[in-house]
C-alpha cells in the first residue's frame, strides 16, 4: 500500500508539471513572423543528385552519369538513355568529381549556390545549360520518448522540429515537453539547445528548422523513469529467485542421490 501511495503521488505530481499541450501560451488569434531558415551548406558525406539538361540533348550528354546494370557510373554518350541516378557523393575533402569539369570543391556552398556555379562553367561550353542540383540524403534522428523513433528521411529544404516530431509519431505522454533536447553540429562545434515546445517563443526560434544530421532527444519524465527502474528491479529479483530456486532443486537433488546410496 505504500508503494503504491507513493507511485500515485509521484504520478500526481509529474502530470502536474508535464503538460501534454504545446504552445499552451497561443491566443485564440495571433500572428508571428516565421524564422528564416538556415541555408543548407554542403559537406562531407552529401550525396547530391545532378542533372544538366539543355535544348541539344546531345551536348548535355556529356555532364551526365550513368549507372549501369552491374553498379558501374559512366558517361552518357547513347542520347536515347534516360538516367536512373546521377548522384555524387561528397568526400572527405568536400570534392565532387563532375563528368568534363573535374574535381569541385563544394563544402559550404549551399545547392542554390552549387547550381548557379555549374550553370556558370558549363554556359560556356554548351547553350543554355539547364543544371538542377539536389540534396538527397537529408536526414535527421529523433529520439527517446516518441511513438517511433529512428531516423527520418527529408525530402524538402525548410524541415521544422515540428515537422521531425510529426514525422516520429508526435510525442508520447511520458515526453516532457519543455525540455526537448537538439544536438547539432556546427563545423565541428557540437551545440546543444533546449527547446520549450509548451512555448509558443519556439515557433520564432532560430533553431525552428532543423539541417540534415540534427539529433533531437525527448527526455522521458518522472513517471516512466519510475516504471522502467521498478520493471528492471522486478526482472532482476526474478533472476535471484529463478536462480536460488535452481540451485536449491540442484542441492536437493544431490541430497537425495546421496541418501538413496
Amino acid at each position: 500500500m505504500v508503494v503504491l501511495a507513493a507511485a500515485l503521488a509521484l504520478a500526481s505530481c509529474s502530470s502536474n508539471k508535464d503538460s501534454l499541450t504545446y504552445f499552451e501560451d497561443l491566443q485564440e488569434i495571433s500572428t508571428a513572423n516565421m524564422p528564416k531558415s538556415v541555408p543548407l551548406k554542403l559537406g562531407p558525406d552529401d550525396e547530391l543528385y545532378i542533372m544538366v539538361n539543355s535544348e541539344e540533348p546531345k551536348a548535355a550528354a556529356p555532364y551526365n552519369i550513368v549507372t549501369t546494370a552491374i553498379g558501374e557510373r559512366e558517361n552518357i554518350v547513347d542520347t536515347n538513355i534516360s538516367p536512373k541516378a546521377q548522384t555524387y557523393i561528397v568526400n572527405t575533402k568536400g570534392d565532387i568529381d563532375f563528368p568534363q569539369l573535374g574535381i569541385i570543391h563544394v563544402a559550404g556552398m549551399t545547392v542554390e549556390e552549387l547550381q548557379a556555379y555549374l550553370t556558370g562553367r558549363i554556359s560556356k561550353l554548351i547553350d543554355d545549360p539547364i543544371v538542377t542540383v539536389q540534396l538527397v540524403n537529408f536526414r535527421v534522428n529523433v529520439l527517446g520518448e516518441v511513438l517511433r523513433p529512428g531516423p527520418v528521411k527529408v525530402s524538402r529544404n525548410r524541415y521544422s522540429i515540428l515537422d521531425a516530431l510529426a514525422d516520429a509519431g508526435d510525442m508520447t505522454p511520458y515526453g516532457i515537453r519543455d525540455e526537448v533536447l537538439l544536438i547539432r553540429d556546427n563545423n565541428g562545434v557540437q551545440e546543444r539547445i533546449q527547446l520549450n515546445l509548451n512555448s509558443s517563443e519556439v515557433l520564432t526560434s532560430p533553431y525552428f528548422y532543423l539541417q540534415p544530421n540534427d539529433y533531437i532527444y525527448v527526455k522521458p519524465n518522472d513517471v516512466r523513469k519510475a516504471n522502467a527502474r521498478y520493471n528492471s528491479e522486478n526482472g532482476y529479483r526474478l533472476q535471484v529467485v529463478s536462480t536460488i530456486v535452481s540451485v536449491s532443486s540442484v542441492v536437493a537433488s544431490l541430497v537425495i542421490a546421496l541418501a538413496v546410496k
